[in-house]
């Protein structure tokens, strides 16, 4: 986790100008999967969408003077129902990619998202040499990148592809594959979930850089730029990190 979070500070990469913007108190709905604690998932006690994300989000527009209205969505579909306008923009810890960039556009990145393995309790300490040895399976949300992980460390053919994360622990908890590639900025909070269940044997596979979606050709890019940097610059964002991760 260490090696996670020493990476979000990484100042180059929120670029930006001065603090300018002002979207004149417009509101956003913000499409976001909300199964993906702490990044973003729905507090059982109010029923209100919490995370990361949210507070980030939350902090870059009271920078460029906007409001947030987040709304579940599963991510089967997230960026057709964006590109359909059912919502201003994604903010659900998703990997910036040049697959990705053709079709969307993205602010710039805000953290940096290294993959983990989730195993059974029992598997602690596995290794990846181990997993391919003996041809133990992995699975992963689909259309994801910690599913084209989990193809690269055992090959497309040992891996289980689910249209929820939820899916893919499931089939861990029944033993259907032995292993669930995870966003590793999440890997903390499922090893609290299931304490002496589930242990994330493995870290720090791929890093990613993570950024807000936007559709193609979308003005409030460049506001959302200016709002990261300014969120950056005044230590904001470094708060939430601490807050979320328990580490500056």
């Amino acid at each position: 986790m260490r090696k996670f979070v020493a990476t979000l500070a990484l100042a180059a990469l929120v670029a930006g100008s001065a603090h300018a913007a002002d979207l004149g108190g417009k509101l956003l709905k913000v499409g976001s999967d909300t199964t993906s604690p702490p990044m973003e998932s729905v507090d059982p006690a109010t029923g209100q969408i919490v995370g990361f994300d949210v507070d980030v989000v939350n902090a870059v527009c009271a920078k460029i003077n906007c409001q947030a209205e987040f709304v579940t969505t599963g991510w089967d579909g997230i960026f057709a129902a964006l590109d359909q306008g059912s919502f201003d923009l994604v903010a659900s810890g998703v990997s910036i990619t040049d697959e990705r960039k053709k079709a969307m556009d993205f602010s710039d990145p805000y953290i940096i998202n290294s993959q983990a393995v989730l195993t059974r309790a029992e598997d602690q300490g596995i290794t990846l040499d181990k997993f391919k040895a003996e041809g133990r399976k992995l699975s992963a949300q689909a259309n994801t990148t910690d599913a084209q992980v989990a193809e690269g460390v055992v090959g497309k053919e040992n891996v289980a592809a689910y249209d929820s994360f939820s899916a893919a622990i499931i089939a861990l908890k029944n033993k259907d594959v032995d292993g669930v590639v995870i966003n590793g900025a999440n890997a903390a909070a499922y090893e609290r979930e299931f304490a002496g269940e589930l242990v994330a044997s493995i870290k720090d596979l791929e890093s990613d850089p993570l950024g807000l979606v936007f559709r193609k050709g979308d003005e409030n890019v460049a506001a959302f730029n200016e709002g990261l940097k300014a969120i950056k610059d005044d230590g904001t964002l470094d708060k939430l990190v601490a807050k979320y991760w328990g580490l500056k």
